[in-house]
């Protein structure tokens, strides 16, 4: 079986930074299914993969590229696990991370960043705020900005996990994906994969997954733009929920995100904490899977998409787990 290794135009395979080998699964979710009158419903676990979440994706991949250029210095504001993920790849490649994630951030996630080894910067604020103090360390310290879509690398190693539900459906691809949207380098990753594999010829059907973007009505800045028909996100204020992963008050790819879900044909969805805290205890009791907020936040999305009618029984749909509930634990 490949491996995302040998997709990626690195000069030198020394510098491919591992934790782990083998693709996150692709699980049939047969009693919630049974449960919702959708026989064909599928999760991506990626909680599974090293540093428990999908961010050991895009960092695994943007680490890797920043040592073979001979960066020594990496830093990013994070809310939580992309934080741990830098830590975790710098650490193997020899490299020094400063990471700057809000005070309330889990304390798993804090913890995993200094056991890693990071200098680590807590902010009385959000993510946002967080982004600034790294844009100044940057420019005054000479540390490389790996912000999301501040360089290309953590987006294409995202958008394996396009690769991973293409193969795991034959070469055909899903109706639906619904996924928990904050900084949404995985989903504009995932599109990107899609559009290739389709160019390259690999699939066996030209029909490419509507997406569906989840985020928390607490801040949920997609959702607000898609349905007022708006080109970019306005910054939300006061942004507020237990899904630390979703309280991005203004993704930089903002214009991105909303593009992909016009052009799948998609549409954006907010949930409320307590949706989100009762659709994991759900899945749980239903499946036996302790997801993320996040995660769970794509099962309560999926109601609201029963409810209106978006979605079929005839519908082939996957929900994505951004990262394992075990980090969200304090």
């Amino acid at each position: 079986m490949w491996r995302w290794e040998s997709l990626l135009p690195v000069i030198d395979p020394v510098y491919i930074v591992t934790l782990g080998e083998g693709d996150t699964p692709l699980l049939p979710l047969s009693r919630l299914g049974s449960h919702l009158g959708l026989p064909r419903l599928y999760l991506k676990d990626e909680g599974v993969n090293p540093t428990g979440s999908f961010k050991a994706r895009g960092l695994s991949a943007a680490v890797s590229k920043a040592r073979e250029l001979g960066i020594e210095k990496l830093a990013m504001p994070s809310a939580g696990n992309a934080g741990g993920a830098l830590a975790a790849y710098a650490a193997r490649a020899r490299m020094q991370a400063f990471v700057c994630l809000p005070q309330d951030t889990p304390v798993a996630n804090i913890l995993e960043c200094r056991v890693a080894g990071a200098q680590v910067h807590l902010v009385a604020g959000l993510i946002s705020d967080c982004a600034l103090l790294v844009e100044e360390k940057s420019r005054l310290e000479g540390w490389f900005d790996l912000s999301t879509f501040k360089e290309p690398w953590r987006v294409e190693g995202k958008k394996v996990m396009g690769y991973e539900i293409a193969e795991s459906f034959g070469w055909q691809l899903p109706d639906v994906i619904v996924y928990p949207t904050g900084g949404g380098t995985g989903l504009i990753g995932m599109w990107k994969a899609f559009q290739e594999l389709r160019e390259l010829g690999w699939l066996e059907t030209r029909q490419l997954p509507r997406f569906v973007a989840v985020q928390s009505s607490g801040c949920a800045p997609v959702v607000k733009a898609f349905e007022a028909g708006d080109l970019a996100c306005e910054f939300w204020r006061d942004a507020r929920t237990l899904a630390s992963g979703l309280r991005v008050p203004k993704s930089f790819a903002d214009r991105l995100i909303l593009q992909v879900l016009r052009d799948s044909q998609g549409t954006a969805v907010a949930v409320s904490d307590q949706e989100i805290t009762e659709a994991n205890v759900r899945l749980g009791a239903l499946e036996g899977i302790f997801c993320s907020p996040e995660g769970a936040a794509t099962l309560a999305g999926l109601y609201h998409l029963i409810d209106s009618g978006w979605v079929h029984a005839a519908d082939r749909i996957v929900l994505f787990n951004t990262g394992s509930g075990l980090k969200y634990i304090s």
